[in-house]
């Protein structure tokens, strides 16, 4: 049985919508603003309350470029939108589709993303600019926006974080194993060995890091069936290994002004010592990248003799050797063992990075960049550092002019288990699973709605549910987990597709 998350919200981004500014009326079917990819005026005309910018002093209603360095424009996230055959148009704001929905010109396509399907339009009739993706992968986590590119300049119109379940599966297969193991060394009957059976193919990956691989491309494919996408922006790599070896791109005015302004060196230090000062651990204050072993008694500018200091240590240590330097002899091997140590997530993102790269080619034209680009890219348009935002940020633009205000969060949960028995901390069996799922049309994860008209839970309840043989169910909501629910008082919203859903606001500091 499937396990979700309890105590999170599960059902904000589902109902209900978030309340958005109003918009300029939409009951005509004619015009393209329902399903165009930007709000676009007529001469003269004033600007409305969906713009993003104001009107010049002279009242001619003209829309100046923003520049870099301006902050961006906060707003609702976009609603999917589909022809009436099932094709992709161009997203459209939540009030909009609150208008159209009820003008009873659209229909709930499905909750979780949200996603309207029109009943009186074709992708024949309406001009689809189309939007891009920005793909941020991650080990634990990784950053979807769906954005709309014109000029170099990005708005942002959806925000996914995938929370991927890749410890879990190691944590499983390492269980398996051990089992495996046992067998191996107790007193069966005799079985032959099957060790020497096994093939890896090439580009074989780990169950654990395969998993990333391809829960991002569902979740693109699925966002690829719900907008226009035309084109994917990723991180392929995330430190660029090439601009940090390539020359002594830390050595006089390099230091400062190299490629990328150093960010390649700097966030991969910065990654690897925690944003911390190696030698007092101080966090929150300017870091200085500083040789463990001083250049002047021989040390190298190789990554695993640098660290990352703040400036009184940087000042004080000076020269000297860190032997020195440091004192504490646990603390001098902690920190020698944590300079020639590789970053573990790091490591997992390079293992997929290729993989990953080749299976968005073959479904979308994929353009690549390296995670200092992105940083970069951050810092200039003043964003903070998120997944989603770097997804945002990823690849060549110039500027940011609009982000969102709140993230869908999807955690991989998975579709359940085919264990049917449960046992004690002894190995004992305490208890028998049914050997079907589906209990009175429902099953566990799916998303339904509960109208409980008297008794103890009396009220609306909406979440997830948990189903049991006897048709009492658990529903887990927002507010917590409504115990004993009669099935005859549910109705599904949304099937379980294997992933828990909370929505959280984006990180605006």
């Amino acid at each position: 049985m499937a396990t979700f998350r309890v105590g999170e919200k599960t059902d904000q981004a589902v109902l209900p919508q978030q309340l958005a500014l109003e918009l300029d009326p939409a009951d005509n079917p004619g015009i393209r603003d329902e399903t165009g990819a930007e709000r676009r005026k007529a001469p003269g005309a004033e600007p409305g309350r969906e713009e993003t910018a104001t009107a010049s002093p002279g009242g001619s209603g003209v829309t100046p470029n923003p520049t870099v360095g301006e902050k961006p424009r906060e707003r609702h996230p976009f609603v999917f939108v589909l022809d009436k055959h099932g094709h992709p148009l161009q997203p459209c704001t939540p009030a909009r589709a609150r208008k159209l929905l009820k003008k009873g010109r659209a229909v709930v396509h499905r909750h979780t993303p949200f996603v309207i399907r029109l009943k009186d339009r074709t992708v024949a009739e309406s001009e689809v600019d189309g939007v891009e993706l920005g793909i941020d992968p991650g080990s634990k986590h990784t950053g979807i926006a769906v954005f709309s590119a014109q000029a170099g300049q990005r708005r942002g119109r959806y925000a996914l974080q995938l929370d991927h379940r890749g410890a879990a599966i190691r944590r499983k297969l390492e269980q398996r194993s051990a089992y495996r193991r046992g067998r191996r060394t107790r007193n069966l009957r005799y079985r032959a060995p099957r060790f020497l059976n096994r093939r890896r193919p090439d580009g074989w990956l780990a169950p654990s890091l395969q998993h990333r691989v391809v829960t991002t491309m569902s979740w693109v494919k699925r966002i690829s069936r719900w907008a226009p996408a035309r084109a994917v922006h990723v991180e392929r790599i995330a430190f660029d290994t090439h601009a940090i070896s390539a020359g002594n791109a830390l050595e006089g005015a390099e230091y400062q002004q190299g490629t990328l302004h150093g960010y390649e060196a700097r966030e991969y230090l910065l990654a690897k010592w925690g944003r911390s000062c190696a030698y007092c651990g101080a966090q929150n204050t300017p870091l200085n990248i500083d040789h463990i072993h001083p250049r002047s008694r021989g040390g190298t500018d190789r990554l695993s003799n640098l660290c990352v200091a703040c400036i009184p240590c940087n000042q004080t240590k000076s020269n000297r050797p860190v032997e020195e330097f440091v004192k504490n002899k646990t603390k001098l091997a902690k920190l020698l063992a944590q300079a020639k140590a590789p970053l573990r997530d790091a490591a997992a993102v390079q293992s997929t990075r290729w993989a990953l790269w080749r299976a968005l080619d073959a479904l979308l034209p994929t353009h690549t960049a390296s995670g200092g680009r992105t940083k970069w890219n951050r810092t200039r348009c003043r964003l903070p550092k998120t997944h989603t935002l770097d997804a945002l940020a990823v690849g060549k633009l110039e500027s940011v002019t609009e982000t969102v205000i709140t993230v869908l969060a999807a955690g991989c949960t998975g579709r359940g288990t085919h264990t049917r028995t449960r046992a004690d901390k002894h190995g004992f069996p305490r208890l028998h699973m049914p050997r079907q799922k589906t209990f009175y049309g429902f099953q566990t994860g799916d998303l339904v709605r509960a109208v409980v008209p008297t008794g103890k839970h009396a009220g609306t309840h909406t979440g997830r549910v948990a189903v049991r043989a006897t048709g009492s169910f658990n529903i887990t909501t927002r507010y917590g987990t409504a115990q004993g629910i009669r099935h005859k008082h549910l109705r599904l919203l949304q099937r379980a597709d294997g992933y828990a859903y909370t929505t959280r606001p984006e990180q605006t500091d």
